[in-house]
C-alpha cells in the first residue's frame, strides 16, 4: 500500500506483431478461457486489485493489450514511457514475429534510454511442435534473450493454458511486486476495456520457463 492509501499500480504493457496471441494469453490469464477465433484488437486496457502474499498492501495491476498494426507512432510511443513492464510476445510459427519483437526491443530502449529496461520475452504458441509449424526453437530464442539481451524469457500456450500465469509471475518480480499471485487475481475478473491515457532496478537473475 502507497502511503496515500491507495494501492501501488503497476502497468505491464503487451507489445508485438498481429495474430501472435497478445490478447488470448492476457483473456487466458484473466478468464481461463482461450477463444478459437482470431478478432484484432484495437486497445484495451484490463484493470484487477489484488492482495499482496508478502505485505498486507494491495497492487492495482493494469494490463495494456495493444494493436500489432501501431497505426498510431506517438501513442505507441507514451505506451512505452509510461509503462512499468514490457512483455513482447511473439509466435513460435512465425520467424517474422521474433525479428518484430527485437525491433520493439530496440525502440524501448532508444525512449526509455534505458538498457535495462524491465522487458519479458514471450514465445507464444508454445504447445505447438515442429510437425505443426514452429520455426522458432526455445534453444535458439532463450540464447538470443537472456545471453544478447540480458531480459527475461518465457514461453506459453493461450491454447491449453500451460505457463499463462507463469507470464505474469516474471514481469511482476521484475518491477520487484510480489509474483506470487495470490488466489484473489484468479478470483477477481474486474476487466475494464477501454482506450488506455519510474525505472526499477533490473532483476540479477533471470527466470526463465519453457514448455516442453
Amino acid at each position: 500500500m502507497s502511503q496515500s492509501g491507495h494501492p501501488v499500480t503497476v502497468r505491464l504493457v503487451f507489445l508485438g506483431a498481429a495474430g501472435v496471441g497478445k490478447s488470448a494469453l492476457i483473456h487466458r490469464f484473466l478468464r481461463d478461457r482461450f477463444e478459437h477465433k482470431y478478432t484484432r484488437t484495437v486497445e484495451e486496457l484490463h484493470v484487477l486489485e489484488y492482495d499482496n502474499l508478502a505485505s498486507t498492501g494491495k497492487t492495482r495491476l493494469e494490463i495494456l493489450d495493444t494493436s500489432g498494426s501501431y497505426s498510431f507512432p506517438a501513442m505507441r510511443q507514451l505506451r512505452i514511457r509510461n509503462s512499468d513492464a514490457f512483455a513482447l510476445v511473439y509466435a513460435v510459427d512465425d520467424a517474422a514475429s521474433f525479428e518484430e519483437v527485437r525491433r520493439l526491443r530496440d525502440e524501448i530502449l532508444e525512449l526509455r534510454g534505458d538498457k535495462s529496461a524491465p522487458i519479458t520475452v514471450v514465445g507464444s504458441k508454445a504447445d505447438l511442435t515442429e510437425a505443426e509449424g514452429r520455426v522458432v526453437p526455445a534453444v535458439g530464442a532463450m540464447a538470443t534473450v537472456e545471453g544478447e539481451w540480458d531480459a527475461n524469457f518465457v514461453e506459453a500456450s493461450a491454447r491449453t493454458g500451460g505457463n499463462a500465469v507463469g507470464v505474469f509471475s516474471a514481469l511482476l518480480q521484475q518491477v520487484n511486486v510480489p509474483h506470487r499471485l495470490s488466489p484473489a487475481v484468479l478470483r477477481r475478473r474486474d476487466t475494464i476495456p477501454r482506450t488506455a491515457a519510474k525505472k526499477r532496478p533490473p532483476l540479477k537473475k533471470h527466470d526463465s520457463c519453457v514448455l516442453s
